[in-house]
């Protein structure tokens, strides 16, 4: 079977959008409750839901992303980020209210040392994920699974681990690094990673029917979801976040029963 380049990654941004929002994000609650800010989802909640919907839009009207597509899409992420910047000291005071720490506590930060932390992460996460890619094509190559099916899946799951690992280390300290780093993920996932990639490589979906018949919509419906569940008194329960397990659990049954893999 021929791996498709293009369906493999958008089969992977949508898959990692939902096992972020899904997966993840329900373990992190089953774990540590979280409280979520209004502030939060009026801004980042809303445009993560926002960013699904637009990539979802313009693949639909002609089943592929062209460059001028991309640049549209990168230039509202970059408009996101300006905006964040723009926002960061309320953003700061937000937080520390909520987490009751002393400014003094995060001041006393060595930058080079956190700057060389960061820079070591991405290297190995650029590196491990090199690693999966190849291994998921070949999987999916030589056992003749759909590459939408092994991007929403195998991949997402590995691209995501990263950020259980986050989530779960800053839900104990920040519930703003931990919400902030699924629903950071999911805007930065279908705006600027699929944006640039469409602005290298035009990306035009293959002839996979699961990817319009279940990925697409399994992914809007659990971000909306998630979004429905924040709203209601601002946080995050523990049933809630079995509840998205569950969605996630439903969701690799039917892509495994469309896919004929068993």
């Amino acid at each position: 079977s021929e791996v498709c380049p293009s369906d493999f990654a958008l089969g992977n941004i949508y898959g990692s959008v939902l096992v972020q929002i899904s997966l993840v994000l329900g373990i992190v609650v089953l774990i540590h409750p979280l409280e979520v800010r209004p502030d939060w989802l009026a801004r980042d909640g809303l445009l993560m839901f926002l960013a699904v919907i637009l990539l979802t839009a313009l693949i639909l009207i002609d089943s592929k992303l062209d460059r001028l597509e991309g640049v549209i899409l990168c230039l509202i992420y970059l408009f996101y980020l300006f905006n964040l910047l723009h926002q960061s000291d309320r953003i700061r005071e937000d937080e520390l209210l909520l987490s009751g720490f002393e400014s003094t506590e995060i001041d006393e930060a060595n930058p080079k040392k956190i700057l060389l932390g960061v820079i070591l992460g991405l290297s190995l996460a650029i590196w491990s994920a090199s690693i999966l890619v190849n291994s998921a094509t070949d999987i999916a190559s030589n056992l003749s699974i759909p590459s939408a099916f092994i991007g929403a899946t195998i991949t997402a799951i590995g691209t995501s681990l990263p950020e259980l690992a986050v989530a779960l280390t800053a839900a104990r300290r920040s519930k703003g690094v931990a919400i902030g780093t699924l629903i950071g993920s999911n805007i930065t996932d279908p705006l600027l990673s699929i944006g640039l990639t469409a602005l290298v490589y035009p990306v035009t979906v293959g002839s996979s029917a699961i990817f319009f018949t279940l990925i697409i919509p399994a992914t809007v419906l659990t971000t909306g979801l998630s979004l429905l569940f924040m709203y209601t008194d601002f946080e995050f329960k523990r049933w809630e976040g079995g509840v998205l397990i569950f969605c996630y659990v439903i969701f690799v049954s039917l892509l495994v029963v469309a896919t004929g893999i068993l």
